[in-house]
């Protein structure tokens, strides 16, 4: 059976106009091209040294790009976008639409309602579909079923997992997770995510981790003989998401009286350890 469940900490931005895919092409991480009705990419806007500012999945409705972003985000990306706009023929405008995720199966079209709009999440296979609706959706799940689901399968989520204007987006799995083009030409903050990738800069990986003990708060440092390897970042019961020095991925870490397991998952390409 199909899961369904509404994510109330996610809002949409409308790109329009005639020059929306050219206009969003030079500014995020992957090929906008590739958003097609039915198919959602997700990709990342980072600033001009390469860091992240911020993800997203960006739908096609035929008409629009739209952006299915973290609602405490909304503002800063339309800011940030509305920049660049200069004279190209692009209008930014948040829409009250509302977001789902489905997963463990493809939302029926009778579930959608009447403007609903679905698009499978590229990230992985097993990763769902996003669905965005006018009005809210009968659900059968919750935003903490899916954020269970998607720690499972270490799936980032967004400022949860990674930080503002220090984030690298090949750490988190852009790369493995198809948000990021390596074809489509230059973008913001093209120069670091490039040189990051051939020349394997790479010294930590944000992975799963399983959590034994009192939770942790995000930011809470991780150890390991004593020494910082690692950081908590979002966690949802006994599971969680942590930024793990390469060398420690496959140790126990700690924290007081709490011991952090982590987890690489099989779609992750770790390189040998440095």
């Amino acid at each position: 059976m199909t899961n369904l469940a509404m994510l109330p900490a996610r809002c949409v931005l409308a790109v329009s106009g005639p020059d929306r895919v050219a206009f969003l092409q030079g500014l995020v991480s992957n090929d906008v091209a590739e958003a097609r009705p039915g198919i959602a990419i997700w990709a990342a806007l980072l600033t001009p040294q390469g860091k992240w500012l911020a993800d997203f999945f960006i739908l096609d409705d035929g008409a629009r790009l739209l952006l299915d972003c973290e609602a405490g985000q909304r503002e800063m990306i339309q800011q940030r976008l509305t920049r660049y706009r200069l004279r190209t023929q692009v209008t930014l405008a948040p829409l009250a639409d509302i977001v789902h995720v489905a997963w463990a199966g493809e939302p029926d079209e009778g579930v959608l309602g009447e403007g609903g709009l679905a698009a499978r999440d590229t990230r992985l296979p097993e990763a769902g579909w996003r669905v965005l609706s006018p009005e809210p959706l009968a659900t059968n799940a919750t935003a903490g079923d899916w954020d269970s689901y998607r720690l499972s399968l270490g799936l980032p989520d967004g400022s949860r997992d990674l930080e503002f204007e220090k984030s690298v987006l090949l750490e988190a799995g852009f790369d493995e997770l198809h948000g990021v083009s390596w074809t489509k030409g230059c973008y913001m903050g093209q120069e670091l995510t490039a040189r990051t990738k051939y020349r394997g800069l790479l010294k930590r990986r944000l992975v799963p981790v399983d959590i034994a003990g009192p939770p942790l708060a995000p930011g809470t440092p991780l150890l390991l003989d004593g020494r910082d390897v690692g950081v908590m970042r979002s966690a949802h019961g006994t599971a969680g998401m942590a930024v793990v020095r390469l060398e420690a991925l496959d140790q126990v870490l700690t924290h007081e009286a709490t011991t952090i397991t982590p987890r690489v998952p099989g779609w992750m390409r770790v390189e040998a350890k440095n």
